[in-house]
């Protein structure tokens, strides 16, 4: 794992399990879990609780108001966006360590405003099946952060 830890941003999750489930990815990979609120539920609810099991100690979590608190303290950092809404598969973004890789709500996604202004960082988990919307959140999460991690190991 990289000594620099990446960053898994979560802009109004709104499933607490799914950010349970996010959190315990985060603690596994010594990852950094950012929660942009409003959140869709309390921190104290025992689905997320219960999602995170025993690891909470483990998890590394930043919690910002809202997203322009967020943004105005990232000014120089990289910052990649996952949507549906784009073409570009995740894997042609060259990931480093310390990037922060941005999921928006389970319903909605990230807002259509966010993509515009960054559209030249916006990434999507192509998907065959045109039937099927989206990927769960949690998945979602998992399967940019894991070729983020991949990326990194020296051949």
């Amino acid at each position: 794992m990289p000594t620099i830890p990446f960053n898994i941003v979560l802009v109004e999750p709104e499933i607490p399990p799914n950010t349970g489930s996010v959190a315990r990815l985060c603690g596994a990979t010594d990852s950094v879990l950012h929660l942009v609120h409003p959140l869709g539920f309390s921190t104290d609810d025992k689905h997320l609780k219960r999602a995170g099991l025993d690891y909470w100690p483990q998890v590394h979590i930043r919690h910002w108001p809202d997203w322009a608190t967020f943004l105005a303290e990232q000014t120089w950092r990289r910052l990649f966006f996952f949507t549906t809404k784009v073409e570009r598969p995740y894997w042609q973004a060259a990931f480093q360590p310390g990037d922060f890789l941005i999921f928006g709500r389970e319903t909605k996604g990230l807002p259509e405003e966010i993509l515009a202004l960054h559209a030249d960082r916006c990434y999507t988990i192509p998907m065959s099946n045109p039937q099927i919307r989206s990927l769960n959140l949690a998945m979602s999460a998992g399967i940019v952060l894991y070729e983020a991690l991949r990326q990194q190991v020296k051949m």
